[in-house]
């Protein structure tokens, strides 16, 4: 897991409209980096309609928000525009950008073993570096705890 502090891994990918995004064209910028498992599901849609609830606070506040799961990119439109999502969903479906941050493992659900990712979130600075990390996430209330953060 990456650690508060240090530079945040780099990245480039295609969000939901197939268009690339990478981490190094948004320096100079604040960065909500949330992970998740999958589209669609109960968990995930109460996380990230919590972020599109507050998206208006983040937006004055200059702040970016990028959603990251195995999903494809017609998965992730799907769901954008089922829910009006108003921030970028990041498909990684190899999983690199979840390696790279430490939080692609082994997870249990109903007695099964299975490889996934584990719901985080990174607050990157104008920098690059990581200001903070969540790894005990709230789905419902996860935003507005997000921006709190960021006053500090």
């Amino acid at each position: 897991m990456i650690k508060e502090g240090t530079t945040a891994p780099a990245f480039k990918t295609n969000d939901a409209n197939g268009e690339a995004v990478s981490l190094k064209d948004l320096r100079g910028q604040k960065v909500v980096l949330y992970f998740y498992p999958k589209d669609d599901t109960p968990g995930c849609t109460k996380e990230a309609c919590s972020f599109r609830d507050g998206f208006a606070k983040f937006k004055k506040r200059g702040i970016t928000v990028l959603g990251v799961s195995p999903d494809s990119e017609a998965a992730h439109k799907k769901f954008e525009t089922k829910y009006k999502l108003p921030f970028t969903l990041l498909a990684d479906k190899d999983h690199a950008i979840a390696d790279a941050y430490g939080v692609w493992g082994e997870k249990k659900f109903m007695g099964r073993t299975y490889m996934g990712v584990h719901r985080t979130t990174f607050l990157i600075d104008e920098k690059g570096k990581i200001k903070k990390v969540f790894e005990k996430v709230k789905p419902e209330d996860h935003a507005s705890e997000v921006l709190e953060a960021f006053a500090d």
